[in-house]
């Protein structure tokens, strides 16, 4: 009959934590719809606010862009101006502005052509596919080829 009274105390100290872990997770559930909700409110404001300054960061690479070609045109008709000031027929005198226009353009147009590839996320599509390419039991798996690093010539991931 010794052990009675610890079986007992066992017993209570028992029900105690369920009731605790019961009373815990009632008042968890109870206090789960403010702590999501406030998160969510956190979120749509930060949307906002992020939504507000790309508005402003779009437009002002916009009066970036008019600045820069308005100063690109400045420059190259000082050159110009320049080079008939020298006697250059003004035929001549727009030849080097147009030849170094057309290579800055042929340089765009092969880094545009490089970094199209990664708009089509691909290496998530292979990892998402890597599955799929799994090679049938009891053959070694195709080895995966190698793929250009993310982080080439501009020396930033894109």
């Amino acid at each position: 009959m010794a052990n009675q009274p610890r079986a007992e105390a066992g017993e209570d100290e028992g029900a105690e934590r369920a009731e605790s872990f019961v009373d815990a997770l009632q008042s968890l559930l109870r206090e789960l719809p403010g702590l999501i909700s406030d998160r969510v409110e956190l979120f749509a404001l930060e949307l906002g606010r992020a939504g507000s300054a790309l508005a402003h960061i779009v437009a002002w690479v916009v009066a970036i862009a008019i600045l820069g070609i308005t100063a690109w045109l400045a420059l190259w008709a000082g050159v110009v101006i320049a080079l008939v000031g020298l006697g250059l027929h003004w035929a001549l005198a727009l030849l080097p502005v147009l030849l170094i226009n057309l290579g800055a353009i042929a340089f765009a147009v092969s880094r545009v052509k490089q970094l199209v590839t990664r708009l089509s996320l691909p290496a998530t599509r292979r990892h998402l596919t890597m599955q799929a390419r799994a090679a049938p039991v009891g053959q070694a798996p195709q080895p995966i080829p190698p793929q250009a690093n993310p982080h080439d010539d501009d020396g930033h991931a894109s």
